[in-house]
């Protein structure tokens, strides 16, 4: 589709539809119509593929191939309109700056160190994983130089075919894995270091492949763009570590980048783009050279990701696939000779990936299952590979049936791999290494470790969570206290969730701590200057999924490390003027979720600044910590935990026990109660108020009162004389008449039940940061309703 030479230049803007001009004829309103159409129509794709695990790469290259002669182009009155000749030059510009700047951003997550760590099993499966391939890809370059591919220069035809029967797509491999939640597992961590060397080998290949290919009669002509381009990535390698250094020391941790640093480099992308396009090697080389030298410590990486890759990536890239759309004619795949061609290379590309794979693994001593995993996994094709097909077919390489041939295979390649791995390779839930049954707070002995997974979605609720395990370590406990500080990400479709799979493969379940530090993270750092001047066992982890999903994380992680709590942060922050603000309404239905699966206790958090926005030391806690007491299991999970936090020297603790008073007058709320319901709770509530008031006879830092009520105005009026404390414990299902009549008051917060609702409502005027507690029993709950009957329930409070 080559551009009319005789054809005026395209106006860049148009005079407007009342001047008698069609605005399609000019080139700026051309390229908008155009990413529109890309962008809903990818989007779309996206969305509708979404249901089969498929990464968006697999949306993009249908919707440019749609776009193309293939689809929608079939209709030439379209194709001429939307897509005419003149325009093709903008459109090719926009794409490959576009891929330029995404190129620069693999590199910029690609870490050169985490290759020198590679194993000798992920290296010598990438290794296999390449050379095999690549024979088998000029092998079948034969076939098709003998039927299809007449009259092409043989050396560069025999190298591209190579390169792109042996690429490994490291950017959707990552996502594919994120997806099926494998990156924990021996298979993930494999696949993801052998695609990396792969990625690598394949860059190199292709620099060779593209110094091959060039027009010059003389063989000199592509060893000098060679020599030049090894000494390019030398002056680079020399000049632009010292560079970037200058630049991260004059950008501290916690304050912004300066404007300037973000401008040059990226006009030093753009200078060793035209060095390399100068050289004769391609302009994507110079960004993905430079962004592979920029240091990945600090927070100059992070801003540069932050600044460009959403513009990048949301924006231009999709137009390159349309772009190799345009060119892409599958109609050119006709007759038994054609089809047969498509199927011995879609085959010699499986062939080549799967068997070289899987017999290295083998040798190897990995397991048949997850051989063949790695194997279909290394076989995922993705952007490098149509780079690779788009250069070759530019510099008239491939013909335009070979190219939809080669199209139609890494299409297929990539499709087939989710399908595959999840037929093959059905990781079994790793159970808790020994069965535990202290699942609770509430225990026989509670001198025995408490094991707490403490969730936290940002560093801002970092201060609390610390500041609550501080008061939670319980001195006098021989066994201590062990907590697992999992920080949720999700993960999304942005080229910026590759470093936090990376992030993840270093920090824990679910990816856990390999014993390589990031100094970077701020996060990881205060969790463990905390665990040097404390007596717990502290481990940050952290946990990558899509929204709909992190919940599994949570509650697989804490069966896994045998927690007995799990503490969320509540979906709402507090404001600068005490109020409280969603923050992401996801975070409410995770929490919901993790209510209603956990396998032990959960609590959730109401972060009003417990202790200040910093870590207070051991020595300088001083807490007020109040426990609202109405009976039930939740309940005496809330005094348990109150209990074993008043064994710290810095905090006092207040029990209140309300009681119904006689000829309590409340509404009569129906509860349903479920028929298995424990009939010693009211006796087990005695034994525990029994103890609490025999340590509170002996220990000055605990109070004991109960305040009798006769209504539910008594009840708030009470609730309010205890508001300057620093954290109230409650339950989030109570037992009794006083509970119950809390029932009728309108709570937004179901997942907080009446007590939890009632402090953070505006009926109480508080400070005071609130834990809700609901203890695990059984595999039931007790005396309570579910999430779906609370909300329910409360709908029709209000219509009463």
């Amino acid at each position: 589709m080559a551009g009319n030479s005789t054809c005026l230049p395209m106006k860049a803007t148009s005079n407007g539809v009342f001047q008698g001009e069609n605005p399609l004829h000019d080139a700026l309103p051309l390229a908008i119509l155009q990413i529109c159409l890309v962008l809903v129509l990818t989007r779309s794709l996206a969305f509708l593929i979404r249901p089969l695990r498929q990464p968006r790469v697999i949306a993009e290259i249908i919707g440019g191939v749609l776009l193309g002669p293939s689809g929608f182009g079939r209709n030439k009155k379209f194709l001429h309109t939307v897509f005419p000749p003149r325009s093709l030059t903008v459109l090719d510009t926009l794409a490959n700056l576009g891929l330029l700047f995404f190129l620069f951003l693999v590199g910029l997550e690609l870490d050169p160190k985490s290759l020198g760590r590679t194993g000798k099993k992920a290296l010598s499966i990438a290794v296999a994983g390449i050379s095999l391939p690549f024979i088998l890809g000029i092998g079948s370059s034969f076939v098709l130089r003998a039927t299809i591919s007449k009259g092409v220069n043989d050396a560069p035809f025999l190298v591209f075919m190579g390169v792109a029967l042996s690429i490994t797509a490291f950017p959707v491999l990552a996502r594919i894995l994120a997806e099926l939640k494998l990156l924990t597992t021996d298979v993930g961590r494999m696949a993801m270091s052998a695609a990396a060397v792969n990625d690598v080998a394949a860059w190199i290949l292709l620099a060779l492949a593209v110094a091959l290919s060039g027009t010059g009669r003389s063989p000199f002509v592509a060893l000098w763009v060679l020599l030049c381009g090894v000494g390019f990535v030398g002056a680079c390698i020399f000049i632009c570590p010292r560079m970037f250094k200058w630049v991260c020391h004059r950008c501290p941790e916690g304050e912004p980048v300066e404007e300037i640093y973000i401008c040059g480099t990226m006009a030093a992308v753009l200078a060793a783009s035209f060095i390399t396009d100068t050289i004769g090697i391609h302009a994507l080389f110079g960004a993905f050279v430079l962004g592979v030298l920029v240091p990945k410590e600090g927070p100059f990486a992070g801003a540069l990701l932050e600044k460009v890759e959403d513009l990048v990536s949301g924006l231009l890239l999709p137009l390159y696939f349309v772009s190799s759309g345009l060119k892409t004619n599958l109609f050119t795949i006709q007759g038994v000779q054609s089809w047969g061609l498509l199927v011995l290379v879609i085959f010699t590309a499986c062939f080549g990936k799967v068997v070289g794979t899987v017999a290295v693994a083998l040798c190897c001593k990995v397991p048949f299952n997850e051989a063949l995993a790695l194997g279909f996994l290394m076989n995922s094709k993705g952007l490098v590979e149509l780079i690779v097909l788009n250069i070759g077919k530019d510099r008239k390489v491939l013909n335009d049936q070979t190219f939809a041939i080669m199209v139609m295979m890494a299409l297929f390649t990539t499709f087939i791999t989710t399908p595959l791995v999840m037929a093959v390779y059905k990781p079994a839930k790793k159970s808790a290494p020994r069965a535990y049954r202290v699942r609770t707070i509430q225990r026989k002995d509670p001198s025995t470790q408490l094991r707490i997974l403490a969730c936290f979605h940002s560093a801002k609720n970092v201060p609390t969570m610390i500041n609550l395990i501080e008061a939670s370590r319980g001195i006098d406990k021989k066994g201590g206290l062990s907590v697992y500080a999992m920080h949720l990400m999700e993960l999304s479709e942005r080229s910026s969730a590759i470093r936090m799979v990376h992030k993840a493969r270093k920090n824990g379940l679910p990816f856990w701590n390999k014993g390589i530090r990031d100094d970077s993270n701020q996060i990881v750092v205060a969790f463990e200057m905390y665990e040097q001047l404390s007596k717990v066992y502290i481990r940050p982890m952290t946990a990558i999924s899509h929204m709909s999903e992190i919940h599994e994380d949570i509650c697989s992680s804490a069966e896994s490390k045998r927690a007995a709590l799990i503490i969320l942060p509540f979906h709402k922050h507090q404001k600068l003027d005490g109020s409280l603000e969603t923050t992401r309404h996801e975070y409410r239905t995770i929490n919901r979720k993790v209510l209603e699966q956990a396998s032990c206790s959960v609590g959730i958090l109401v972060d009003r600044g417990l202790g200040g926005s910093s870590h207070v030391s051991a020595s300088n806690l001083s807490s007020v910590i109040t426990v609202l007491f109405f009976g039930g299991p939740d309940d005496r999970e809330a005094l348990s935990y109150g209990q074993r936090m008043a064994e710290h020297p810095g905090v006092s603790l207040v029990i209140v026990r309300l009681v119904a008073g006689p000829g309590f007058s409340g509404e009569i709320v129906a509860v349903e109660i479920k028929k298995d319901v424990d009939d010693n709770d009211n006796s087990d509530d005695e034994d525990i108020l029994a103890q609490v008031k025999e340590r509170a006879s002996a220990n000055e830092s605990i109070k004991y009162e109960e305040r009798v009520v006769k209504n539910s105005n008594e009840t708030v009026d009470a609730i309010r004389e205890f508001c300057k404390c620093n954290l109230f414990l409650v339950g989030r299902t109570p037992d009794g008449q006083v509970a119950a009549s809390l029932l009728k008051m309108r709570s937004e917060c179901p997942e907080l039940g009446p007590a939890g609702g009632l402090l953070i409502s505006h009926d109480v005027c508080t400070s005071a940061s609130v834990l809700v507690l609901q203890q695990y029993h059984c595999g039931f709950r007790q005396n309570s309703m579910s999430i779906k009957e609370e909300e329910d329930f409360a709908d029709g409070a209000e219509t009463d």
